[in-house]
């Protein structure tokens, strides 16, 4: 596991995303979820997992869902450093991956395959989430996908069927940080990012509240 890709991407005198140079390779108790709500060229959701001394990442282009019956895709992108689990802010729109980033959400995760290199290398990662909005049982399963580079890259995302699945759709209930409870368009507006691009990523309820703070 690198970050080499993640380096060669960026300009870390030009965006505000970490390095990774400060990134501990020491063990921790828990390993660190989270996901984060990013409004680049599209809006996208990044799921993150710890593992390795780096978060392995996934992009999911609707977002999670807790209802079993939904397969969501997930397209695994580079590692990112561990300390990007902390990232909430603007990417200049001259960068790699330039829009709004939000910690949509964050907590602990716990592989429940007994062997997460060889689950991840046969494609199928059971593990439970301890986030502050989703939680529970899910599976990363890889699937075929269409082109040389998507056969590796390409999985669904799936909840599995326990107490917290639900038919609700958490994105649009709960669409604000879970670490600063601002939404895009707060982001956006605070910190110097494109608010009309990120006002339409955010509910329409949630577009009232950002007008009123």
């Amino acid at each position: 596991m690198s970050l080499d890709e993640y380096r060669r991407k960026r300009r870390f005198d030009s965006t505000p995303e970490p390095s990774g140079d400060k990134t501990s390779l020491h063990r921790r108790r828990s390993l660190v979820y989270v996901i984060q709500k990013h409004r680049a060229s599209r809006l996208h959701y990044d799921l993150r997992l710890e593992w390795g001394g780096v978060l392995l990442s996934w992009a999911i282009p609707k977002g999670p869902s807790l209802d079993p019956s939904v397969k969501r895709l997930a397209m695994q992108v580079e590692d990112h450093p561990v300390e990007y689990a902390g990232f909430e802010g603007v990417i200049p729109p001259d960068e790699y991956g330039g829009g709004t980033v939000m910690v949509w959400d964050k907590g602990t995760w716990a592989p429940e395959s007994e062997d997460v290199d060889v689950a991840l290398q046969k494609g199928e990662l059971k593990f439970t989430l301890h986030g502050r909005k989703l939680k529970g049982s899910w599976v990363l399963v890889r699937t075929r996908g269409f082109g040389r580079k998507a056969a590796r890259s390409s999985w669904l995302l799936i909840k599995h069927r326990d107490r917290y699945a639900s038919s609700k759709d958490i994105t649009q209930s709960r669409p604000d940080s879970a670490i600063t409870h601002r939404l895009l368009a707060d982001i956006a507006r605070e910190e110097g990012g494109d608010i009309a691009a990120t006002a339409s990523a955010d509910p329409a309820a949630g577009k009232r509240r950002a007008r009123r703070r």
